[in-house]
């Protein structure tokens, strides 16, 4: 499974690359999941509810980012298991300065799906896994303006 995408944010790279990592923005802004914690520097630990057509199931995730150069690239290491499958990922984040206030995020994800899930591959990379992806960037976008919000408002 091998897949690219990328989203505009309307916010400046230094913000973004502050809470694009942020425990609480990811965890309100993964669909479906039921918790997300980060156990040690740089290491989470995930539950979400997969639905794939007929697949539904529950999957544990460890994400690890596993290199970084602030504030423009890390990577993810990305293992994942649930009953139907697991999956075994990595995702290179890089965030470009587009424009005045903009960020340019590019996701390169290469990884591998056993089990049932593998037959899921061409609904998780294709046009269904770019608006999964876009309503995720979307929300994460909404949930650092929240928090910028409540910050100064404080």
């Amino acid at each position: 499974m091998r897949f690219e995408y990328g989203y505009t944010f309307g916010l400046p790279r230094k913000i973004v690359w502050k809470y694009i990592k942020d425990e609480e923005i990811l965890r309100r802004s993964i669909p479906n999941c039921k918790s997300f914690v980060e156990t040690s520097k740089g290491t989470y630990h995930a539950a979400l509810d997969v639905k794939l057509g007929p697949i539904q199931d529950q999957f544990r995730l460890v994400i690890k980012r596993h290199t970084e150069t602030s504030p423009s690239y890390y990577r993810l290491l990305v293992k994942g298991k649930g009953n139907v499958g697991e999956v075994d990922a990595i995702a290179d984040i890089y965030l470009e300065e587009e424009g005045q206030g903009t960020t340019k995020l590019t996701c390169k994800m290469e990884g591998k799906l056993t089990g049932a899930l593998s037959m899921a591959e061409k609904h998780l990379t294709g046009g269904n896994s770019n608006k999964g992806l876009e309503t995720f960037f979307q929300t994460i976008e909404k949930e650092i303006k929240r928090s910028l919000y409540y910050m100064k408002r404080r």
